[in-house]
């Protein structure tokens, strides 16, 4: 913005102050284009609509119009309430990143679980001895409790949890996953 530019924008300020309702409307479009053009660098790369930071702006120069100096440029105060608001939107906003969930949906999709045969879990159990056998395919087969494991067993609840557990470590050391 050029000198006479500058001066323009502060005789439209300086006549709508004085109640010049058609100078104001000149003022506040001007002046929305400097602010879009601030904003626009500023703001797209956080994720903030520059629009609002438009819209915020010409809001508090409305309101506080009346703290611009007539006597000092207009454009240094302008970008000033400009920055603050930038300021508080990325205050707002936080360090959250916001994606669309279609953006990177592919990338949280599950993938199907690997499913075990029949005859892979009869061979895992095959190789325990028959107490931890019997412990192991009534939990992690049948999905029975511990309690009801060791009631249906005539074993106490640490004997049925301890062979569980001696049961699965065999497994997984006959099958490389120590």
């Amino acid at each position: 913005m050029n000198g006479k530019d500058e001066e323009e924008l502060a005789q439209l300020m300086r006549t709508a102050i004085a109640g010049d309702e058609r100078a104001y409307g000149e003022f506040l479009q001007r002046a929305s284009r400097l602010v879009r053009g601030l904003a626009r660098r500023k703001a797209g790369q956080g994720g903030i609509d520059p629009e609002d930071i438009v819209q915020e702006t010409l809001l508090a120069v409305h309101t506080k119009r009346h703290t611009w100096r007539t006597d000092k440029p207009i454009t240094p105060w302008l970008y000033a309430i400009a920055r603050y608001k930038l300021i508080d939107a990325f205050r707002r906003r936080g360090r959250r990143v916001e994606v669309e969930i279609g953006e990177i949906a592919d990338v949280f999709a599950t993938p199907e679980p690997e499913t075990v045969s029949d005859r892979e879990i009869g061979r895992a159990l095959e190789m325990l001895a028959p107490g931890q056998r019997s412990v192991v395919a009534a939990i992690s087969v049948d999905g029975r409790s511990i309690g009801e494991t060791a009631r249906s067993l005539n074993m106490t609840e640490t004997a049925v949890r301890v062979a569980l557990h001696r049961g699965l470590a065999a497994i997984a050391k006959r099958f490389g996953r120590n």
